[in-house]
Order: structure tokens, then sequence, then C-alpha cells
């Protein structure tokens, strides 16, 4: 991927597109900024003056209640401005293209435009097209890339492990074939030099080629959470699958779901994870979604934290550009 298109000359965030391209100093400076945001949330007033006169547009061509809901408080807690605009009902039905769409917004002099897009590569295409002065964040685009989910979910493992990567054992378990979420977390923990990191999905659901990510691959779930420190569970993405790539959910859950019993072959303080939403009895059972292992709920919340952070310093480039 162009290093460019997401990174100004002078080393700061201009857009934030994906995992890949960004180096470990400014996938790092965006945690510590994120950890100094996470205090802000937990003020009695949560707002913070940083991106007052601002105006941020949430782009959704595809519907996410949660990405857009945190993308949503992370700018109001900034102080900007913030407009939801669902494409599926607007301007593509009025045969407007996206181009146009994009022309008409600027006009209306708006500084950020966070994506969301089922085709894979729509945030850059955008990126590559907007005026010089508006930042693009990515919020998902088709099976390619998730990099704020991917962050949120780095920032919890940080904030219930500690910052020593090199010393985890993560599993990432389930859809890794139809997962922008987890391509976007191997990029993130290799990165940040995991000890390992491991996908553990049926054969039909895992990429071809994928040790070439730097992951081992296991199709067995007891094999793969073994001695795990950190279990990411994906949820099964039957709208991108095509086929019958699954014999049933049931079965999934037989061999795949996780539960108390199964956690037994993982470490003891071992930390459950989904970027939601669960699929109960399918992915995992409610006993571990809500136990004391589970991290789900505070992954959301970080969420927040983490897309401050990444608004911030994506709207900041533009300053040091103009000095």
């Amino acid at each position: 991927m162009n290093n460019s298109r997401q990174i100004d000359r002078h080393g700061r965030l201009r857009h934030f597109l994906s995992i890949e391209g960004l180096n470990r100093k400014l996938l790092t400076d965006i945690l510590d900024a994120a950890e100094s945001f996470s205090g802000v949330t937990e003020q009695t007033v949560k707002k913070v003056p940083l991106l007052r006169g601002k105006t941020i547009v949430n782009l959704f061509f595809e519907a996410s209640t949660r990405t857009r809901t945190t993308f949503e408080l992370a700018a109001k807690r900034l102080s900007a401005d913030i407009l939801n605009i669902n494409i599926t009902q607007s301007s593509t039905v009025k045969g407007e293209t996206l181009l146009d769409t994009l022309r008409n917004l600027e006009a209306m002099h708006v500084d950020m435009f966070v994506v969301r897009h089922a085709d894979s590569g729509a945030a850059h295409f955008i990126a590559d097209h907007v005026a010089p002065h508006v930042s693009v964040i990515n919020a998902g685009d088709g099976r390619h890339a998730h990099p704020t989910q991917a962050l949120l979910d780095i920032f919890t493992i940080r904030r219930v492990k500690g910052p020593d990567f090199g010393r985890l054992r993560v599993a990432i378990v389930g859809d890794i074939m139809h997962s922008r979420v987890a391509r976007s977390q191997i990029h993130a923990l290799n990165l940040l030099n995991t000890g390992e990191i491991r996908i553990v999905a049926p054969k039909t659901l895992t990429p071809a080629h994928a040790e070439s990510l730097g992951v081992h691959v296991f199709h067995e779930l007891r094999k793969g959470i073994e001695d795990a420190d950190v279990i990411i569970m994906l949820r099964l993405q039957r709208e991108r699958m095509q086929g019958a790539l699954l014999p049933s959910e049931h079965e999934y859950y037989e061999l795949f779901g996780v539960t108390e019993a199964k956690l037994a072959a993982a470490k003891p303080d071992v930390t459950i994870m989904h970027p939601g939403p669960i699929n109960r009895g399918v992915e995992m059972d409610s006993e571990v979604a809500d136990g004391p292992h589970s991290v789900i709920l505070a992954q959301v919340t970080h969420g927040i934290a983490v897309r401050m952070a990444v608004m911030s310093m994506a709207m900041h480039h533009k300053e040091s550009a103009t000095e």
C-alpha cells in the first residue's frame, strides 16, 4: 500500500485507511493518545475542545450501529460537529455518483469523512479523490480492513496484559476468510512483535496461504487455544459467505464454539475478546461472553478513546501542513 497516502511528509497521520503502511512508532503514538483520551471518557464532563469548529461526516454505505455510534460519540467528545449520512437511503438512490456526493459534501466545508463500505478499497478510492484539506478514516471496507477495530482490540490487550506483546500468545478464532477485522489485527499484532499469533478456523474458513501472514494455522479449537493469553473470537459472517462453507451453526458451535470447559486448555488468566455482535450459542456461550475472562464490553468503551485518538491525530496533520 502506498504509505504517503496515510502519512504526510512530516510523518503525521493524514488518513487512516489500514494498519498496513503504519510504522510501529505511529501505532504506539495512537495507542498512547487513546490512553490519554480514555481518562476523558471517565470524567463527568466528557468533552475536550480539540476539534471545535470542525465538521465530520459519517458516510456509511453499509449498516453498522456500533461502529457508527462510537465514531459519533468520539467526534462529539472532541467537540466536533457530526453528520450521519446513510448512503443506502440517499444519493445512490437518486443516481448521484460517489464523487458527486463527495464534492457536494466538500462544498459544505467538511473536514473529515468516516467511511464504511461493502467494497474493498472504497476508503482508499475516496482518499485519492478528496480535497487536500479533508481526512478519510476507514470504518471498514469489504473483506479488506477495519483498522480502528483492530486498534481498539490492541488497546484492550495492552490495557489488560501490559505493553510487552513479545510474551503473548494470541489466538484468533473463527471466520478468518471473510474477516476484515482479522486481517487488520494480524498486521497490528505483527507490528508490535507479538510472541505468537495463531488463527484457528475450519479449513473452509481459512484463507489460502495464511502462513504468509506470519501466523500459525490450527483447525482444531483445543490445540489452537492451548496456553493462549488472549483469544479473539470472530463473528460468523453469513452475509459474506457464498455456498455451503459450514454444515450448520450447531456443528460449528460443537467444534469451534468456546465454552468454559474448552477454556481449560488456555492460560488460567486468558482474556476473551469479540468485535461484536456476538452470535451467542454459535461462537461462544453466554457463560463465556458474560464471564470473568471476557472484556467484550470494555472493547466497546475503549473504541471511543481509540477513535478520538485517530480523529484528532488525522485532523491535526493539517495544522502542521499550513504552518
